[in-house]
């Protein structure tokens, strides 16, 4: 197996599902829980628990969450180089009743504050011992930069959000994949179809490209490859499940897989994940 460092944010994710329709201004049931997530802790904790050898660069706050984050780090054979700050990270998302997210607020500043190329510079030995790095959008702009720049393994990123996406523009030919989600595509090239958005990404350099569609699935391009993997239908929320699927892409990729098995196979993992947080 891979040993992968992953550099980006970890956070307390408070999951609210409307029991009904929402009533503006006022108090409504809902099932809410908390789990410990974030983009780059969650491909770090899937990739684990595909069997990987996973290292994770993050910032813990000076908080009560630091103990549930390093537990469940813990827990999930996650192995933590932490740099300190104040606040941990905070992800409060609400879906839309039927586990699909309608809207989400995120707190990571500490993470976009703390983790820059100064922090980073001593752990550049470290992640060039590993046999890929994934980076997620939540770093500084600099410091993706900075990163790409000085690492000598595979690079792989998740942008995040459609603002954060943008962080990735001035790298690209540095990646060996980027997995945006159709929003994130559309807000990096200016296009509208996957198609045209991920060959407007392949144009600057990456890889290959993976865009997820939602329900119609993964629209990825690789060298001659082109194509889209369909979803596998299944009930339950949906929050975590791109990142579930970006780390089967991570594997996939890592054995030399074909993109259109290795989007087929993140695909399949995203549903195996979904389900069993259902169960």
């Amino acid at each position: 197996m891979s040993e992968v460092c992953v550099v980006g944010g970890v956070c307390v994710d408070i999951g609210v599902s409307p029991c009904g329709a929402s009533v503006p201004r006022d108090s409504n049931p809902s099932r809410i829980g908390v789990r410990i997530g974030g983009v780059g802790f969650n491909i770090a904790r899937r990739l684990a628990e595909l069997g990987h050898s996973v290292r994770m660069i993050c910032v813990l706050g000076d908080d009560p969450f630091r103990r549930l984050i390093i537990a469940e780090a813990e827990r999930t054979g996650v192995r933590l180089l932490p740099v300190s700050g104040r606040r941990s990270g905070v992800y409060v998302s609400v879906d839309d009743g039927a586990g699909d997210m309608s809207i989400a607020y995120s707190d990571l500043d500490d993470t976009e504050r703390l983790l820059t190329p100064s922090a980073l510079c001593g752990k550049i030995g470290i992640i060039n011992a590993c046999d890929a790095c994934v980076l997620d959008g939540n770093l500084p702009s600099e410091s993706i930069e900075y990163l790409a720049d000085k690492l000598t393994v595979p690079v792989f990123a998740d942008p995040v959000s459609t603002k954060k996406a943008l962080r990735f523009l001035p790298v690209l030919g540095r990646l060996a994949a980027i997995k945006p989600n159709i929003y994130e595509a559309r807000a990096m090239t200016g296009l509208t179809s996957p198609e045209d958005c991920a060959e407007g990404l392949l144009s600057f350099g990456c890889g290959a490209v993976f865009i997820s569609c939602g329900a119609e699935g993964i629209y990825y391009a690789q060298g001659d490859e082109r194509g889209r993997a369909r979803t596998v239908p299944v009930r339950g929320n949906t929050t975590g499940a791109g990142d579930a699927a970006c780390a089967k892409l991570i594997e996939g990729l890592l054995a030399g897989l074909p993109a259109a098995e290795a989007a087929d196979n993140a695909n399949r993992f995203a549903a195996e994940v979904i389900e069993t947080a259902a169960e």
